[in-house]
């Protein structure tokens, strides 16, 4: 049972453990971003977080908390001099842990921790993918219907109009046709009912 115990033993003694965290924190300081396993990432944060913390106020006791905890004078010089400023307004999360998949040699879950405030670029990951429900998918075909079939009834409404308009056309042009044959209908019977009557003068 694990009663009151946090955190991960990775399988190592106290003194390994320390080791290897100060190595990781070393190489985290120097190159502000490294590739290892999920758990020591993890891990990673909850031991390299408060350092720099400690760093953020540069004084006589910080620098000897953190030099305790790292054992080198180089990674405590660099810590003090650039990772604590840049930090300065951040209020924790000074590290960010992202997974990459699964090593290859053993099928270890692996992942990079980065420091935020020098890799202010987001990492090229997967795309977010909104979720497809089955009731937005039927939204969606309602929707391509009911514009299908509007698009539809609009085109017909349209075919009727213009077959209306030519036959109107075609209405006014008989019209126009007939009063025409009745104007010269009319025109013919007035000379001939001239003439009939010029013939019955004589």
């Amino acid at each position: 049972m694990r009663h009151r115990v946090k955190g991960k033993g990775l399988s190592r003694t106290a003194a390994h453990r320390k080791a290897t965290f100060r190595a990781l924190t070393k190489a985290l300081v120097k190159e502000h971003r490294i590739v290892t396993t999920v758990t020591k990432a993890k891990e990673l944060r909850r031991f390299v977080e408060p350092l720099i913390t400690r760093s953020k106020e540069d004084n006589n006791l910080n620098r000897k908390v953190v030099f305790a905890a790292l054992q080198d004078k180089e990674t405590v010089k660099s810590l003090f001099a650039e990772i604590g400023p840049a930090a300065d307004e951040r209020p924790g999360g000074y590290t960010r842990v992202i997974k990459i998949g699964h090593r290859q040699g053993d099928g270890a879950e692996m992942a990079v921790i980065e420091l935020v405030d020098f890799n202010d670029i987001q990492p090229e990951g997967k795309e977010t993918k909104k979720k497809k429900t089955r009731r937005a998918g039927k939204a969606a075909t309602k929707k391509a219907v009911v514009s299908s079939t509007v698009e539809e009834a609009t085109a017909v409404a349209e075919e009727s109009a213009s077959d209306d308009s030519k036959a109107s056309e075609e209405q006014t042009d008989v019209s126009a046709v007939a009063t025409e044959s009745t104007s010269e209908v009319d025109e013919s019977g007035e000379e001939k009912t001239e003439e009939n009557s010029d013939e019955e003068q004589k």
